[in-house]
């Protein structure tokens, strides 16, 4: 492989563990871990959320996120949703004491993430996603391809 390829692959690699590692460190100074973070984030954009559909959603071990909510049910902040569960797989909402908990750090969340979005531009957004996904693509037919 040419170096110009190895270093674009680099950059490609090191800007989505950067991006990930911004949303970690934004967790960390809220108190909150990154994986509790995709919990909330799945139920802000879900209304609710399932072990699996986070798990799938972001290529996450099950037991790191079966710990993680069976964490945030102990301390009360997700309760079961009969109306949301799929076959065997249970799904939760955030109890009253959860929306209390979640509301102020989702909403600094949706600033932060808003202001990000004023900087960067609707448009650049939407194609780095289109960017992003295609590279994803790809990547697990390549890496279909290689077993």
């Amino acid at each position: 492989m040419d170096q110009e390829s190895l270093k674009l692959l680099a950059e490609i690699n090191r800007a989505i563990i950067q991006y990930r590692g911004l949303y970690a460190a934004w967790s960390k100074e809220h108190g909150i871990s990154y994986h509790e973070l995709l919990v909330l984030y799945t139920i802000r954009e879900q209304g609710f959320c399932t072990q699996k559909q986070i798990c799938d959603s972001y290529l996450l071990p099950r037991q790191t996120i079966n710990h993680v909510m069976l964490d945030l049910r102990e301390r009360g902040l997700l309760e079961l949703s009969p109306k949301h569960c799929i076959g065997r797989e249970k799904a939760f909402v955030l109890s009253e004491q959860g929306r209390r908990y979640a509301g102020p750090l989702l909403e600094a969340l949706n600033r932060m993430e808003l202001q990000t979005l004023e900087a960067v531009g609707t448009q650049n957004i939407r194609a780095l996603v289109q960017a992003v996904l295609t590279y994803d693509e790809a990547l697990e037919r390549a890496m279909k391809a290689c077993e």
